[in-house]
C-alpha cells in the first residue's frame, strides 16, 4: 500500500473565534485521500481557558497526527511554529470604529504637520525662498509669493504620489508604503511572540 502523504500549512498568526480549537481551525491541510483529510481537520489541538493566545508548534500538529496514522507523511508547507489568537466576537460598534478613525486621523494629520514645520525651520526654508525670490525678481519678497504656494501644492501632491492613497482609492495597484511598513511590523511582532514564548517554555509542543 503506497504512503500517504499529508500537507500542512500554517500562517504567522491566525485568529479563532472557539474556544476549542481543531487543526481545520489554524491549518490549511491537502491530502489525496479525503476521508483522512476531513478527520485530520477535525483533530483537537487546544482548548483556550483564560489565556487568550498561544504560541503551536508544527511539530506538535506532525504528533498528533501520526497518533491517528503512524505511517502517514506529513509535510510542512508553512510556519514552524504559529500564534493563534482568540476572539469572542467579530462584531464590533460601528461608532467605536468611527471614533479610532477619527482619533488616528486627527492625531496623524497634527503630527505630520508638526513634523513638517519643524523640518522647515532646521533647514531655514523662509530664509531660501527669501534669497531666492531677491535673486529672481531683484527685489524683497512680500509675506506671500507664488514660491509658498507653489510649494505647499506640490508638497501636497508628493505626499499623495508618495502614500499612493487617495480615501478609499489607490494611484496603482501597489501596496501603499505603510502596508508595506504594517506587514513588516506584523512579521517582527510575530517572531518576537515566538521567541518569547519558547524563552518561557509557553510553547505547545512536543514532550
Amino acid at each position: 500500500m503506497a504512503q500517504t502523504t499529508v500537507y500542512v500549512k500554517a500562517a504567522g498568526n491566525c485568529i479563532v473565534y472557539d474556544k476549542n480549537i481543531t487543526l481545520g481551525d489554524v491549518l490549511k491541510i491537502e491530502c489525496t485521500n479525503i476521508g483522512m483529510r476531513r478527520a485530520i481537520q477535525q483533530m483537537e489541538l487546544y482548548r483556550f481557558n483564560h489565556e487568550h493566545s498561544v504560541v503551536v508548534s508544527i511539530l506538535k500538529v506532525v504528533e498528533l497526527i501520526h497518533e491517528a496514522y503512524p505511517n502517514m507523511e506529513v509535510v510542512n508547507c508553512g510556519e514552524s511554529d504559529f500564534i493563534v489568537e482568540y476572539q469572542k466576537s467579530t462584531v464590533k460598534s460601528a461608532w467605536i470604529e468611527k471614533l479610532k478613525l477619527i482619533l488616528v486621523a486627527v492625531i496623524v494629520f497634527f503630527g505630520s504637520a508638526f513634523t513638517i514645520m519643524t523640518f522647515h525651520v532646521d533647514i531655514g526654508i523662509q530664509k531660501v525662498f527669501e534669497r531666492f525670490y531677491v535673486q529672481l525678481m531683484g527685489v524683497d519678497k512680500p509675506m506671500v509669493t507664488e514660491l509658498e504656494i507653489s510649494y505647499s501644492i506640490g508638497l501636497a501632491v508628493g505626499i499623495v504620489v508618495f502614500f499612493n492613497h487617495i480615501s478609499k482609492k489607490k494611484l496603482t495597484k501597489d501596496p501603499t508604503p505603510i502596508e508595506v511598513e504594517m506587514k513588516k511590523y506584523n512579521q517582527d511582532l510575530i517572531h518576537t511572540k515566538v521567541a518569547e514564548s519558547d524563552e518561557k517554555g509557553h510553547t505547545i509542543d512536543v514532550s
